[in-house]
């Protein structure tokens, strides 16, 4: 439910707009509301970090405005509460008039949606379900440097899932789309929020089954197979992929010894 801060008002503060978060200082802003000009501000709650509030602010600052990335190096709960709250903001701003009757709409006072004051539609945020997959053979993973990635990391692969795919039917296709080979048993590993925009990352392993590297150019600028234990730049600790490889990384050692 939304409400008008006051002065003692206190928590973690979430101030984004147009995917954009206030990190002064870096930081995700705590305390009380007095103390960053918060007071009078329309606000919700939207979860709880040790033990207090975390707040979403949908308000423009004019300075020390960034990304959601630059907290995936914080506790994993909190990341996830940030991407949240950026994800929210958004949803909100771009959901202000209903898309059947172009008609105002208000924010649900029960849940997580938008309500149309005239024909009574309702929104929810959309989330677009998302796969990644660590790939074996042998003593060898398969990693590729994605065009979207010119700090030369090497990662993954990864797609959207497509209308009336299953999870498994989208793995198998991206992995012959940008790379040209088959794959066996896989298996489901874990999932993460992903608030790039407003994705589900649902992370599978797998075991290369056949095929040479062919890349698809509009998506991978390389792609090849490295040892376990001779690693190009990886992706950072926090991130999904990262956990992937390192899963990877250890079944290979341990059938090494």
């Amino acid at each position: 439910m939304v409400q008008t801060l006051e002065a003692h008002h206190r928590g973690w503060w979430i101030v984004s707009h147009e995917q954009k978060l206030w990190l002064p200082a870096g930081e995700l802003p705590h305390g009380e509301a007095g103390n960053f000009d918060l007071v009078g501000q329309p606000a919700q709650i939207i979860g709880e970090w040790q033990g207090e509030s975390v707040w979403l602010v949908r308000q423009q600052r004019s300075n020390e405005m960034g990304s959601v990335r630059l907290l995936i190096d914080q506790d994993t709960v909190l990341f996830q509460l940030a991407g949240r709250g950026v994800q929210l903001a958004e949803f909100y701003r771009s959901h202000q008039f209903c898309g059947y009757c172009g008609h105002t709409m208000h924010p649900s006072k029960t849940e997580w949606a938008m309500l149309c004051d005239q024909c009574r539609e309702r929104y929810y945020p959309q989330i677009a379900p998302c796969i990644i997959v660590a790939i074996r053979r042998d003593d060898s993973l398969l990693l590729a440097q994605h065009t979207r990635h010119r700090n030369g990391v090497y990662t993954v692969l990864a797609g959207f899932v497509e209308v009336g795919e299953t999870l498994e039917q989208a793995v198998a296709r991206e992995v012959m789309e940008e790379s040209g080979i088959k794959i066996k048993n896989l298996r489901y590993v874990t999932s993460q929020p992903w608030p790039f925009p407003q994705s589900l990352m649902t992370a599978f392993m797998a075991e290369y089954e056949s095929g040479e590297i062919v890349i698809d150019t509009k998506e991978l600028i390389d792609a090849g197979w490295y040892r376990y234990d001779d690693l190009p730049l990886l992706p950072p600790p926090g991130t999904v992929a990262r956990r992937l490889i390192e899963d990877t990384v250890a079944m290979c050692r341990a059938e090494s010894e």
